[in-house]
């Protein structure tokens, strides 16, 4: 009797597991992807005879039409099916950067990065989707810190992947390798049986239908682009800061943003364990970024020495991390019942904006030569994104999400 009633719980652990693979799998695509074209910009300068300027169109290209569908996309994958989105996608992003080794030219990259952008938009709104749809609810934080981690380890991996692809077999033969990854992932996919979510197979269509414009939906997008603006300024231009206005090193300014960005990826996975101990997730996310904009603050008064200043940009990226699933959450728990689609397109549009306003931002800022204002600017967009996180809404989620889908906490 004990094993009959445990083979259903061990195969619904098991479809879990892979469903989470699966997904995590995906998203480290979606950042690899993100990072093949700046890897390549050496190669496709030369090859194309332009400009940096022209190369950086390219990427705000790519944000813009990413920013533009995250919304819509969301919407697809809620009517249509998140499954089918998140396989398009992959193979469209994929197809991209194939085309674009076959036939390089100034146009065809500008149309490459077009629909990297539109690929780039699939991922979230369908990846969170499933996620929410099918894993096991007391275990929900951690599963959104896999798959945050596995993004993270996309594009830390990328420069050099795309190292060796452009040492052994070219710019071109790089490309189209890179872009193979899609398809083959979507393969991979297909394989091993993602569930769907979404479609809206259910009686339920014929509910009326909730507005997923929600005021807690809009401030969290605001919260999105304020966490963009927060890190990106340090990613960006966190080592030519450290060297133009305190004296460090290339060696040591390199070494203290990797310990920032490694220490960033350690954060998400503990901070998905801390997301499923607690429901205050806003507090959490308050908390961390609170703590963290003290020690950015520190680092842009103070000139440190190289060990010191590894160490605390260590515990800002750590810290940085750790509050990821908890924001992951509050964007689940603010979600309409049978939105998280379109819930999560819309505030990641949030990271878009970011993406677009930070290297204008921060790039006027090292122009005129204030390079500790990358710090500076960097404290006030978190002392913002603290107090945004203190007045966002959160709703009960067994409000949310019909009662099978929940469990007791572990």
């Amino acid at each position: 009797m004990v094993d009959v009633l445990a083979a259903p719980q061990q195969a619904k652990a098991d479809s879990a597991l892979r469903t989470l693979t699966g997904i995590s799998v995906a998203h480290w695509v979606s950042h690899f992807h993100i990072f093949v074209l700046p890897m390549l910009f050496p190669f496709l300068k030369e090859q194309l005879g332009v400009g940096y300027v022209e190369l950086g169109f390219a990427l705000t290209v790519f944000a813009v039409v990413s920013g533009l569908t995250q919304a819509p996309i969301g919407y697809l994958a809620d009517h249509i099916g998140a499954r089918k989105i998140l396989l398009i996608g992959l193979t469209v992003g994929g197809c991209a950067l194939i085309g674009l080794g076959l036939h390089l030219s100034y146009a065809a990259l500008i149309v490459c990065a077009v629909l990297l952008g539109l690929a780039n938009s699939v991922y979230h709104p369908a990846d969170y989707a499933i996620l929410s749809a099918h894993m096991d609810e007391a275990r929900m934080g951690r599963a959104f810190s896999i798959h945050t981690f596995a993004g993270f380890l996309g594009g830390a991996v990328a420069p050099a992947i795309m190292a060796a692809l452009v040492a052994s077999i070219g710019g071109l033969g790089a490309l189209i390798v890179a872009g193979a990854v899609g398809p083959l992932v979507a393969l991979f996919l297909i394989v091993l049986g993602i569930p769907d979510a979404g479609a809206n197979k259910t009686k339920d269509d014929a509910a009326p239908q909730v507005s997923v414009i929600t005021p807690a939906l809009i401030v969290l997008t605001v919260f999105f682009t304020l966490l963009s603006l927060s890190t990106s300024g340090i990613n960006n231009f966190g080592v030519v800061a450290l060297m133009g206005g305190y004296g460090a090193s290339f060696s040591t300014a390199n070494v203290a943003l990797t310990a920032f960005l490694g220490a960033s990826a350690a954060g998400v996975l503990a901070g998905g364990y801390l997301a499923d101990w607690t429901h205050r997730h806003s507090q959490v996310a308050a908390a961390c970024f609170a703590v963290n904009a003290a020690l950015v603050l520190l680092i842009a008064l103070v000139n440190m020495p190289s060990a010191l200043l590894t160490l605390a940009m260590g515990l800002a990226g750590f810290l940085g991390g750790v509050i990821a699933p908890s924001r992951d959450m509050m964007v689940r728990n603010a979600a309409p019942s049978g939105a998280a689609g379109r819930a999560f397109g819309i505030v990641s549009t949030g990271f878009n904006f970011g993406g677009i306003v930070s290297p204008l931002l921060f790039g006027w800022i090292m122009d005129q030569h204030l390079p500790h204002w990358v710090f500076g600017a960097s404290v006030v967009f978190m002392v913002l994104t603290v107090l945004l996180a203190l007045v966002t809404e959160r709703k009960p989620q067994a409000a949310e999400y019909p009662a099978e889908a929940t469990s007791p906490r572990a």
